[in-house]
């Protein structure tokens, strides 16, 4: 597995560089959780990132790369379904386009942007199905601490209902765009809290100096690594215990570097005036989705042990 861009996906990247610019600090008036860009989604749509997946010579992992690149903004948008999940809708029987956005609702609950979503994956139990809301017929929340828009499906929307077939190669996606964007919402969160911690001193110089701080951000850094690594080959393979494999690593590290991040920024890193809430939160909220850790910790030896041959005696 070869993870060296080629010149067309290094093309990619410096593009998306310079589309991602103007929106990488949060508005100086900004105070409040669910920091949204219906501008920065107009901007992917119209050069075209959502077909990356598509497109030759990119692919799915391309895709990942844009989606974890993008999860480092202040700023959110439905990028990871939108970039991912066409990877697996292609693969239903009727061969029609489903419209973007896209959106999630497991067993009733509250979903981000559901309220903005064209095609919703609607999850009960082991059972898949798509629904396309109409106007009136998604509530959307108050201003939601998860720092994404958060909205409610009715229960009278229609849903038709995926073979497990084509289920589990959804679930396979949606776990993938789980794992890169909680890879990019991790750096971001990582990279502000390097950023206070270089520049808020104790006793006479800056907190980062001390050598038990340094650990724990190498720990979270190596951590965060590990997820990113894992989305990127499962984007790669397309294979369903890689995928939950790195949606587990995720879920899992996700935890583990919230807690840090905001111990060590102190007071701060529980202001509105500081950013770090914004990919924080947002890991709160895919820590709890698709079932959560215990789900993916099913998933991923499932398919481990069915990939596994045995020599009994």
């Amino acid at each position: 597995m070869d993870f060296t861009l080629n010149d067309d996906q290094l093309a990619v990247t410096s593009e998306l560089e310079k589309l991602a610019a103007p929106f990488s600090s949060s508005p100086v008036d900004f105070h409040g959780f669910a920091l949204v860009s219906e501008e920065l989604e107009e901007q992917l749509a119209a050069s075209g990132f959502f077909e990356l997946a598509s497109m030759e010579d990119m692919g799915p992992i391309t895709a990942a790369l844009a989606v974890e690149r993008l999860a480092q903004l202040p700023y959110t948008a439905e990028i990871a379904l939108s970039m991912l999940l066409p990877v697996a809708l292609a693969s239903l029987d009727n061969g029609t386009e489903l419209p973007r956005p896209f959106a999630v609702v497991e067993n009733g609950r509250p979903g981000r942007f559901v309220a903005s979503a064209k095609t919703v994956i609607v999850i009960d139990g082991d059972q898949l199905g798509i629904a396309h809301p109409e106007a009136g017929q998604t509530t959307a929340l108050p201003d939601s601490l998860f720092a994404y828009p958060m909205a409610k499906l009715s229960s009278e929307v229609p849903v038709t209902p995926l073979s497990s077939e084509h289920g589990e190669l959804i679930k396979t996606w949606l776990r993938i765009a789980n794992a890169a964007e909680m890879a990019g919402l991790m750096k971001a969160a990582i990279d502000a809290t390097v950023e206070h911690v270089s520049v808020r001193k104790q006793f006479g110089r800056p907190i980062g100096t001390f050598q038990a701080l340094r650990h724990r951000l190498a720990e979270c850094t190596v951590l965060a690594g590990g997820v990113r690594w894992l989305a990127l080959k499962a984007a790669w393979s397309g294979d369903a215990g890689d995928a939950a494999l790195a949606a587990l690593h995720g879920q899992e590290s996700a935890s583990r570097i919230a807690y840090d991040m905001h111990q060590m920024s102190g007071a701060m890193g529980m202001t509105l005036e500081m950013d770090l809430h914004l990919w924080t939160y947002r890991m709160k909220a895919l820590i709890s989705e698709l079932g959560g850790r215990s789900a993916q910790a099913l998933a991923a030896g499932h398919f481990t042990f069915q990939h596994q041959s045995y020599d009994v005696a």
